[in-house]
């Protein structure tokens, strides 16, 4: 059974359309990851599903039942928000509890599915707490908790962990895995954060300007970016963007730009021979620099203009120019090593990315 799908959606505000048109489905038990800069649509989309935003045009269906016009209560969904909205006045059983008997369950199901819900969260010590008296993590599970009750079709997240610190937000993505494999529901979580996306995501979905830019698997969007935005977007340090030309030598076919001269791989040189333009982007990811050749042949010198070299344990991360235009390097040194400086590196040319300039598509 297909878990949600969205049928030509476009979302309206007045004059100002945010959502052109939206395909998406998600198969039942899937954890999905919709990411994308702040503005991009992907709450409001969120917001649509839950029925907390009514849709322009289109349809939605929930475990194959159109819920386009149907209230949040009867979608079946539970709904993460990005604050937690507990009731300071109960405690934390109170806050799991309070949906279940506003709809009249029998107290004994109460008790029990608070229970089990606790256990899973690791709540169970805390349950006769305030949230005043919960660390900041506490009260996201305790959220979560309040969900997780309601035994629902659809898990919904909006945000949940941005108002976490670093390190917390970290162990929360891996509970929040953790629990999708134990209730086996499906889920839909929203985030501007890619690297959420990436640790989390069966599939993600990457937006920009309220549409879809590419939809896949962590390890697709990652090793094959769409277009540049989502080049662009996904990984951390981002990939270096830089201008380039297309041109044959000795009958192989080589990127040029200012301060680099590097082979094109075999695997897109059919596509990249055949575009129509030869001016191209290339796209250069940061961890697959190197201080030295690798040996195997793939590796292709590229000068850097050394600007900062940051350490960072057994690497280094460099801020440099080539040519005139800026990149990041993150270079395997080992932790003994000196701070590296401006000279000849080597860059992994089996990894290399190109784009036509004008559209902007993948070659």
């Amino acid at each position: 059974m297909t878990g949600v799908v969205l049928r030509e959606v476009v979302k309206a505000f007045g004059p100002v359309v945010v959502i052109p048109k939206l395909d998406l489905t998600i198969d039942e038990g899937e954890f999905v990851v919709i990411v994308g800069p702040s503005g991009c649509g992907k709450s409001t989309t969120l917001r649509m599903i839950a029925g907390l935003e009514m849709v322009s045009a289109g349809s939605i269906h929930i475990a194959g039942r159109e819920v386009t016009h149907a209230a949040p209560k009867a979608r079946d969904i539970a709904m993460v928000f990005q604050s937690y909205a507990l009731y300071p006045h109960m405690n934390v059983a109170g806050n799991m509890s309070f949906a279940l008997r506003l709809a009249g369950t029998p107290k004994a199901e109460i008790e029990e599915r608070v229970r089990r819900a606790a256990d899973m969260l690791e709540l169970t010590p805390y349950l006769d707490r305030k949230p005043k008296d919960l660390s900041g993590g506490q009260r996201q599970r305790v959220a979560m908790g309040r969900s997780i009750v309601r035994d629902a079709y659809c898990f919904l997240f909006d945000e949940p962990l941005s108002n976490l610190d670093a390190k917390l937000r970290a162990t929360m993505r891996t509970e929040l895995a953790l629990l999708h494999k134990r209730l086996e529901r499906t889920m839909v979580y929203v985030t501007h954060d890619q690297i959420e996306a990436m640790t989390m995501a069966d599939r993600i979905v990457i937006m920009e300007g309220g549409l879809i830019q590419q939809v896949g698997s962590p390890r697709e969007v990652y090793t094959a970016p769409s277009n540049l935005f989502v080049a662009g977007f996904i990984g951390s340090p981002s990939m270096n963007l830089l201008v380039g030309e297309l041109a044959e030598q000795n009958g192989a076919l080589r990127v040029r730009g200012a301060g680099f001269d590097l082979p094109v791989p075999e695997r897109m040189r059919a596509r990249a021979s055949a575009a129509g333009s030869r001016e191209v982007v290339v796209g250069l990811r940061p961890e697959h620099f190197a201080a030295r050749n690798g040996g195997d042949g793939g590796f292709a010198p590229i000068r850097l203009e050394v600007d900062v070299a940051e350490y960072i344990g057994s690497s280094q991360f460099l801020a440099a120019q080539v040519g005139e235009q800026h990149v990041t390097a993150s270079v395997d040194v080992g932790p003994d090593a000196a701070p590296l400086t401006s000279g000849e590196y080597f860059f992994d040319s089996d990894r290399l990315y190109l784009f036509d300039r004008n559209s902007g598509q993948a070659l």
